[in-house]
């Protein structure tokens, strides 16, 4: 009966493919390892990689001064609030935001024009149906908060 052959392959080191990569590298991506190499050094010009092995250093001690400040209840109060600003950015409508940014400067421009409008000029655009509708939304909205703020009760201020 024949016997098998056996197969003895050499052992491979995993590493070596890496080294090879490494070495091959330079060649390959040479642009690349000068643009990086320019990035180092201007990090390290400016302390940056300084800055950044300090607090690697120190990461417990930044990390309980983090903690600590961000336990404060400005910080909390901040945060909740930014929240809701984001909510409230959420609800409108982006077309009138997009409105409001072309309004504002085309409403400023207008202020600052040399002569300012008369009183019945001003009178009238008062009482334009743009501006009403403007007017009806700026008071609605102030008739919620004002509803919201009586519901709240007296609070020491």
């Amino acid at each position: 009966m024949a016997e098998p052959i056996p197969l003895k392959l050499p052992l491979r080191d995993p590493r070596e493919a890496l080294y090879q990569r490494l070495e091959n590298a330079p060649h390959e991506h040479a642009e690349a390892l000068l643009t990086t190499y320019d990035i180092l050094q201007g990090l390290h010009d400016r302390g940056i990689l300084e800055l950044a092995k300090g607090v690697l250093g120190s990461s417990e001690k930044v990390l309980q001064i983090l903690v600590d400040t961000a336990n404060t209840p400005e910080v909390i109060r901040g945060i909740r609030n930014a929240m809701i600003l984001a909510k409230i950015a959420d609800a409108i409508d982006p077309n009138l935001l997009e409105s409001l940014e072309r309004a504002v400067p085309e409403g400023l421009a207008e202020a600052q024009k040399p002569k300012p409008l008369g009183y019945w000029q001003l009178l009238k655009k008062l009482l334009s149906r743009d501006t009403r509708r403007v007017l009806v939304a700026g008071a609605c909205v102030l008739e919620s908060l004002g509803k919201s703020l009586g519901s709240q009760g007296p609070r020491g201020v």
